[in-house]
């Protein structure tokens, strides 16, 4: 233990007096440098602080004019949608009406068929001294004993 308090401890030398007058007018220098650095910077942030401003203003006011343009559109085309509507049910009614004037026609002049399970048969029937027909289902199955 005794050995090591008999070492030479390691000396710290002083820089003489005019070399850090020298190292001091480099350090103004950087100073100065990173202060006209640091201006610089925040003037170009607030320049794209400014930019991102007025980038939003426009964006704003070109999305308003947009919905304000699908408003207009969306009213229009819910108008051409009705109108449609409108005139589809008048021509399903108009169809309607035509498909009924036809139908009633045909049976006035007796061509419309009738369904085949629904036809009946004319069968005169005498009534009194008149002959009146009257209207009987025809059958659809005939036995072969009533033949």
């Amino acid at each position: 233990m005794a050995d090591q308090e008999s070492s030479p401890s390691p000396q710290v030398t002083a820089a003489p007096l005019s070399s850090s007058k020298e190292n001091q007018s480099p350090i103004s220098a950087k100073i100065a440098d990173l202060n006209e650095s640091k201006s610089e910077l925040l003037t170009r942030i607030q320049s794209l602080k400014q930019d991102m401003q007025n980038w939003r203003s426009k964006l704003d006011t070109q999305v308003k004019g947009y919905r304000n343009e699908i408003s207009e559109l969306k009213k229009t085309l819910n108008v051409e949608v009705e109108q449609l509507r409108t005139e589809f049910q008048e021509l399903k009614s108009t169809l309607q009406q035509q498909q009924e004037e036809v139908t009633t026609g045909l049976k006035n002049l007796g061509i419309q068929d009738e369904p085949e399970d629904t036809k009946v048969t004319k069968t005169p029937t005498k009534v009194a001294d008149e002959a009146v027909e009257v209207d009987t289902p025809k059958p659809d199955i005939v036995s072969e004993n009533q033949e």
